[in-house]
């Protein structure tokens, strides 16, 4: 799970297994596997620094961060 903040400056956690695409059209849009999209403030490349630290960080087990 990530945390990221919506355009509004409002934070959320993400399940980063449900993300399918993310583009930058100019705003971050990311497509989930349900079809949803979600517009995120941080860039594509944040996004993807913040899943290879989660997954990275877990080794695929589920943890409870403490920074969130």
């Amino acid at each position: 799970m990530i945390l990221l903040t919506k355009l509004n400056d409002v934070p959320f956690v993400l399940n980063d297994d449900l993300i399918e695409t993310i583009e930058e059209t100019p705003d971050t849009t990311i497509k989930l596997t349900s079809k949803n999209y979600i517009i995120v403030k941080e860039s594509m490349m944040e996004v993807v620094a913040k899943v290879i630290e989660f997954r990275r960080e877990t080794n695929g087990a589920i943890t409870l961060r403490k920074d969130i």
